[in-house]
């Protein structure tokens, strides 16, 4: 039997994500072509590997059978796509790297900038996402994360420890009481599907019946919200060339142990062989050595 990858692909994007919707997004690709992976492999396998409802998919009991192995199955994939790229000693091509949306926005982007400056042959994808990616799946080459890889494979390639701090504009501070505390503050936070990230977990732990002055999905909205005086937000207290936060001012509060953050440029060992990754991963990492933090 001669199964497709791109079917065992397809039907573990399924699994993982629980929607054939999910997975169409998470796979670039439409759900008339997601269904028709899935369609094919079940007819090649003659039995069905999910239960489908209006509240999305479950695998079967089969299913849960082919799931570890179509895991192995792509991560072996990912080691050989390397291998194969590691042959290619000019560093050009496509690297992609995911980071949280600040991060992306922020720090990649006019990296970017610089990166292509000096290898114009080389083009940064920056994958702006709350969710980690599977880089040992070669779901990215690089990520940055503010955990420390935990599986065998990954590496921290370099580290950037840094205190975290609340910030808003001038006029939003100048309103707040004397003497205010976390709860006197309005705070600006993810809404649904992300409300149970950082910060609203912080924050839900730090003030009873914690809500949201306004939320939002996206970053961006976010901190448009606070540079228009809405209400505070969570920035680190570093110091870049790329960086851009003159119109916030600290605010006094005390964020305890939450207050220090340590942010990690991770890779695939087999990753780093790449010429292409290997460049963009030192140059991230003089970045973040450069970076003053306070």
């Amino acid at each position: 039997m001669d199964i497709p990858w791109e079917d065992v692909r397809t039907f573990l994007a399924v699994a993982e994500s629980g929607s054939i919707s999910a997975a169409a997004r998470l796979m670039r690709l439409g759900q008339p072509t997601v269904s028709r992976h899935l369609a094919n492999l079940e007819a090649q396998l003659g039995y069905a590997l999910f239960e489908r409802s209006a509240h999305g998919v479950k695998l079967t009991s089969r299913g849960t059978e082919l799931l570890e192995p179509a895991r192995r199955m792509a991560e072996w994939a990912g080691v050989l796509t390397l291998r194969a790229e590691s042959q290619d000693q000019e560093p050009r091509g496509v690297v992609r790297i995911t980071a949280p949306p600040g991060l992306a926005y922020g720090f990649l982007a006019p990296f970017a900038a610089d990166l292509s400056a000096r290898w114009p042959e080389l083009q940064l994808h920056v994958l702006a996402s709350v969710q980690y990616a599977d880089l040992v799946r070669r779901e990215a080459d690089l990520a940055l994360r503010w955990r420390a890889p935990e599986q065998r494979d990954l590496v921290s390639f370099a580290t950037l420890t840094h205190h975290t701090a609340a910030m808003a504009t001038p006029q939003y501070a100048a309103k707040l009481p004397v003497g205010y505390q976390l709860a006197d503050v309005g705070w600006i936070g993810w809404a649904p599907p992300f409300d149970q990230i950082v910060p609203n977990t912080i924050l839900a732990e730090l003030i009873p019946d914690f809500r949201p002055v306004f939320a939002s999905d996206d970053y961006l909205v976010q901190l448009r919200a606070a540079e228009a005086g809405v209400g505070a937000v969570f920035l680190g207290r570093v110091e870049h060339r790329y960086l851009r936060q003159d119109m916030f001012v600290e605010l006094d509060v005390d964020l305890g142990d939450y207050a220090t953050n340590t942010l990690h440029l991770v890779a695939s060992k087999s990753a780093l062989d790449v010429p292409r990754i290997r460049q963009v991963a030192e140059r991230l990492a003089e970045e973040l050595a450069a970076t003053r933090c306070w």
